[in-house]
């Protein structure tokens, strides 16, 4: 009798197992859960820095800088003033090669293929940078050349990089491929929120919430 009942009492102390999730759901889990991660990985650092930026950012006016200024003079050798000579007196093309060669070897700053400001007295090119500013002049008379440099900090130059100003075609594809990543992080989000979202009561007034806030704030704080 005794051992008759032990059998069914050990099968009944045994934990029931888990219904199978249903094939739809379960691919859609693990889908969503893939790409959630790939894209939280590949945009965390940029994220990390767009985040810190927005803030330092909202607190310009409170985050002081100096300006850093630093000039450079020189003078044109003979031969290339020779060459200006048969440089348009009024254009916007880039400075000769040869001209622009010898600005990277004399101050280490690359001028090749930037439009100019020519006129017949002086060939000026802007040379704007992240975190700070820049030029340079060629005299055409003398071959007096100035270059002026400007640099206004760590923090100016991570806010240019937030803000896409003066930082070329690399950064802007980057921006462009980070926020592709970040659309995936959160639309993954969302999708992970809706099969989860039966067991957990609070989800859906909490993702409300975040839409609530900012739209009262734009419609009755913003002026």
């Amino acid at each position: 009798m005794t051992d008759a009942a032990a059998p069914s009492a050990k099968s009944a102390a045994r934990p029931k197992p888990k219904a199978a999730r249903p094939p739809a759901r379960a691919f859609w889990l693990k889908q969503l859960h893939s790409w959630h991660w790939i894209s939280a990985a590949v945009s965390l650092i940029g994220l990390l820095l767009f985040a810190v930026t927005g803030v330092t950012l909202n607190h310009a006016a409170q985050i002081s800088a100096e300006p850093v200024v630093r000039e450079q003079t020189g003078v044109l050798p003979a031969p290339l003033l020779a060459r200006l000579a048969a440089f348009p007196q009024e254009t916007t093309d880039p400075a000769p090669e040869a001209v622009t060669r010898w600005a990277d070897e004399a101050f280490k700053v690359r001028i090749a293929g930037k439009p100019t400001e020519t006129t017949a007295q002086e060939i000026y090119v802007a040379l704007p940078r992240p975190g700070g500013d820049g030029w340079l002049t060629i005299d055409r008379a003398t071959g007096d050349v100035l270059y002026e440099k400007t640099t206004r900090g760590w923090v100016a130059y991570l806010n240019d990089l937030h803000k896409g100003r003066n930082t070329g075609r690399a950064w802007f594809w980057f921006i462009d491929v980070f926020a592709a990543a970040c659309v995936v992080f959160t639309l993954t989000g969302l999708g992970l929120l809706w099969l989860h979202a039966r067991r957990r009561p609070s989800t859906w007034p909490l993702v409300g919430l975040g839409l609530l806030i900012p739209t009262v704030l734009a419609l009755f704080f913003i002026h």
